[in-house]
């Protein structure tokens, strides 16, 4: 079978090229703790992750009453801003987008993050000129709404054939779904691959070698 090319590789940010999940799920019980909230297990804080911040929130602290969702969200940004140096890259990310690029793909970002929150992780790793564009959950229709993806493929004239999402949770997956789009996933993020399945992904990765070497070959 003949590998199928895709002009445009859209990928999810926290869990899928930054080692954030663990972070993350502290961030969400420590703010739920903050307004006085029944803290999420593990499991359930790391399920919102890739959703936008308030819809993540609400999911995670369905107790919490919308009148304090203003300072839930305070609370999350003041834990996240406080430990957001101790997030990296995981090992294989920059020499997977070097060679991405080199090939002419075009490059995108689609995020569950703020615009804000992405612009200052693009600084902090100086990874602003690899990316072609982004899209953000507060500048759209947060996941698994399409319309992130639908907007990054107008912007470049790109079909959903031609196009591929990589994601870590099932809200990456199901985006791609609805925008009729392929997927890849990678197990190592925030959900259990076990729950992609029924998503239909081309493949799944579980580590950035695994991730890069199929892009390698079929993207």
């Amino acid at each position: 079978m003949r590998p199928r090319q895709y002009d445009l590789i859209a990928f999810d940010w926290d869990g899928t090229l930054f080692d954030s999940t663990a972070i993350i799920v502290r961030c969400i019980q420590a703010a739920v703790r903050d307004v006085g909230g029944t803290v999420p297990s593990d499991a359930a804080a790391s399920y919102v992750i890739g959703m936008g911040l308030m819809q993540a929130l609400a999911h995670a602290a369905p107790d919490v009453p919308p009148e304090l969702y203003p300072r839930l969200g305070e609370r999350y940004r003041h834990h996240y801003l406080s430990h957001q140096h101790d997030i990296s890259l995981f090992d294989g990310v920059l020499p997977m987008l070097a060679f991405l690029k080199e090939r002419h793909h075009w490059l995108v970002v689609a995020t569950g993050k703020s615009r804000r929150g992405l612009d200052e992780s693009l600084e902090a790793v100086e990874l602003r000129g690899v990316f072609d564009g982004s899209r953000t959950a507060d500048e759209t229709a947060g996941k698994p709404s399409p319309l992130m993806l639908e907007q990054l493929m107008r912007e470049f004239g790109v079909d959903p054939a031609r196009t591929l999402m990589v994601g870590d949770t099932t809200h990456d997956l199901q985006m791609a779904v609805n925008a009729g789009c392929d997927s890849v996933g990678v197990s190592y993020g925030a959900h259990e691959p076990a729950a992609f399945a029924s998503l239909s992904p081309r493949f799944v990765a579980h580590s950035v070698r695994e991730l890069s070497d199929w892009l390698k070959a079929h993207a």
